[in-house]
């Protein structure tokens, strides 16, 4: 198979986390692709991804091979691929919009953006810049609350024919607006905001979902999250914070036997400690009713490394991405959207998700008509 080429839209802790990844995956010695759901998707393996292009604004970042950027400051994920070849791609200055919040401009030099000075791109540098490089698939890792910016790049993939794959929680995929327009230009579109293999969301559903299929009466339940990377520290700006707290509250809600009203439902990130750097905990409590109206109540806690927790996911998006634009779909590719993140068009179980995922990768049912 030919590879997947790959842009990418922020060179964060995601961004390191995937190239690492697929650096990782791509040597023999490597062994069982551990933390990879699907090793085969449409015949591409998950070392079957190639960097093509990345834009970011950071002056650290701009001017490096991605290889080099993706190790600088104010990265902190975990390195478990440090010798990461070098691509051949210099990450290019993007655009900045909204996707900066003003206070990440004043934070200390090891957590903060430092704006490069270069000019800004045009959207039809960005489209030539796409169509010039060969990309087959724009990954979106811009911070929490990028609306402007998402919406900016999401026109140079659709422009340039470009699969678009959102990984944050701006509504794009599931914007009617925006999915009716990738659908008539035939452009894959999935989104949105990424489902971490296992993260705080997925283990909240599939515990809402159990209480539900148990007959436990689920009552109220709260999620607080704490990390210390960027993506923590932008989101102190509580302004950014709409969309992602609708993304993760809908991600539970959905699943839930009943609806449970907004004062008894808390989901969303916390708070900001820097020295957790990547890491990411989740306290998690629920409270319910047993046979007889008996009461119930239960706590966890779970520490995952962040980025990480969500690079397998993304190389299996990139890859459906991929298998949709071979098949010539273009539209929402709904199975790869319900199945990988937490604010798709449609919401469904995580069984049934999985299931019409398999379906879709096997080729029994089409992406944009499982809808």
């Amino acid at each position: 198979m030919e590879p997947i080429n790959v842009a990418i839209v922020g060179i964060g802790n995601c961004a390191s986390s995937l190239v690492q990844g697929v650096a990782h995956y791509s040597r023999p010695e490597a062994g069982e692709p551990i933390g990879i759901s699907h090793m085969d998707i449409g015949g591409w393996t998950p070392g079957d991804l190639r960097f093509v292009a990345a834009f970011d604004i950071d002056r650290r970042k701009v001017g490096r091979d991605i290889a080099e950027a993706i190790f600088e400051a104010p990265n902190c994920t975990a390195i478990f691929c440090r010798n990461v070849p070098q691509t051949g791609v210099k990450v290019r200055m993007g655009r900045v919009n909204d996707g900066v919040s003003p206070h990440m401009l004043d934070a200390p030099e090891s957590r903060s953006f430092r704006i490069a000075d270069a000019p800004e791109p045009t959207l039809d540098e960005v489209v030539e810049e796409l169509r010039r490089s060969g990309a087959h698939v724009l990954m979106n890792y811009l911070p929490v609350g990028s609306q402007k910016a998402t919406e900016f790049y999401a026109e140079a993939a659709l422009k340039a024919g470009v699969a678009f794959v959102n990984n944050i929680p701006v509504f794009i995929a599931s914007n009617p607006d925006w999915a009716r327009r990738f659908e008539e230009a035939g452009v894959p579109l999935l989104g949105d905001d990424i489902k971490a293999q296992v993260g705080a969301t997925i283990v909240h559903r599939t515990l809402t979902d159990l209480f539900a299929r148990r007959g436990v009466k689920l009552e109220r339940t709260y999620q607080l999250n704490t990390g210390g990377n960027t993506d923590f520290l932008n989101m102190k700006a509580q302004e950014r914070l709409e969309s992602k707290k609708i993304s993760k509250t809908e991600a539970v809600q959905s699943v839930a036997a009943e609806r449970l009203d907004d004062e008894n439902i808390h989901v969303g990130p916390s708070d900001y400690v820097a020295w957790q750097n990547d890491n990411k905990v989740c306290f998690l409590r629920m409270e319910g009713l047993l046979f007889g109206g008996v009461p119930m109540n239960l706590e966890l806690r779970l520490s995952v490394e962040d980025s990480p927790n969500s690079a397998g996911v993304a190389i299996d998006m990139v890859r459906c991405a991929a298998l949709a634009l071979k098949r010539g779909q273009g539209g929402v590719i709904h199975p790869p959207s319900t199945s990988f993140c937490k604010h798709p068009p449609r919401q469904l179980p995580d069984s049934q998700a999985h299931d019409e995922l398999d379906a879709f990768i096997r080729g029994d049912i089409q992406g944009a008509a499982a809808a």
